[in-house]
């Protein structure tokens, strides 16, 4: 008996082996075969993080943004890399769209920030009292979750209906400060913590409306934990900057760290 059982168990772990590789062959090979289109905002777009392409002008498509990095290392059969800063949900319907259709097998999307108002409410906290931001971030989560959820659901769908046989992964933003970090300079832990709040709430709201639709929700956060502005080790955001537009957004380290990890999970 026990030669019969010390026999098994090699065969029955071969089968697991053979099992999973043969799982991550089909994996591969669907990446391979993937008609790909990269929707959204800055964040997927790749804003802050250098190598722009020429020809996506004030979009600030980067080669080191998630999706691209995704299309080097997995060679869809087709890319439509349209994601733009400062794009909103209304930019996404009114002129991404057209990348889609029944071919579409992948969409990956960053979207919602720029509708709660991020830019104006990190300017506000940046360069006004403390009340001041909390009022600005106030307003940003009230927004996200009464008015932003209908916009949401009007993106998604419309994505479903252009693109009906695609897998949907929609990404959320990260914590952008480590309270309590190392920080000497800047705005203190207060304004700090009631924007990671804030980031929270939109990525609840987005989650859930995902979720909804029938989409995959890849959380950010815990990968960008240790690595947030004022964290020790090494920060994978930009603080604020020039140009200013790339301020608070992922550097080149945190689209490969941070969102591709997320995005190929997801996948």
């Amino acid at each position: 008996m026990r030669r019969v059982r010390s026999r098994a168990l090699p065969a029955a772990l071969t089968a697991v082996l053979l099992s999973l590789a043969t799982l991550a062959a089909a994996t591969d090979a669907g990446a391979a075969g993937a008609r790909y289109a990269a929707l959204g905002d800055s964040y997927s777009a790749g804003v802050g993080a250098g190598s722009y392409l020429g020809d996506s002008g004030s979009c600030k498509r980067s080669t080191n943004a998630y999706p691209y990095l995704w299309k080097n290392a997995h060679g869809p059969s087709a890319f439509s890399f349209v994601a733009c800063s400062g794009a909103r949900t209304g930019d996404v319907l009114n002129s991404q769209l057209s990348v889609l259709d029944s071919s579409t097998t992948l969409v990956s999307i960053t979207i919602g920030g720029n509708d709660a108002g991020f830019a104006d409410t990190m300017q506000t906290c940046v360069l006004n009292s403390e009340s001041a931001c909390l009022s600005a971030v106030a307003a940003a989560k009230s927004y996200a979750t009464t008015t932003l959820p209908g916009k949401l659901d009007q993106v998604y769908t419309a994505i479903h209906s252009k693109a009906p046989n695609a897998h949907v992964v929609v990404l959320g933003y990260p914590h952008l400060y480590k309270i309590g970090g190392s920080c000497i300079f800047g705005i203190g832990d207060t304004k700090r913590a009631a924007i990671n709040g804030a980031a929270d709430t939109l990525d609840d709201v987005i989650a859930k409306r995902a979720a909804d639709a029938g989409f995959t929700f890849k959380d950010v956060r815990g990968l960008f934990t240790g690595h947030e502005i004022c964290a020790s080790g090494t920060v994978w955001l930009n603080s604020t900057t020039l140009p200013v537009d790339e301020s608070y957004h992922p550097k080149a380290a945190g689209q490969s760290g941070g969102y591709l990890p997320a995005f190929t999970a997801g996948v």
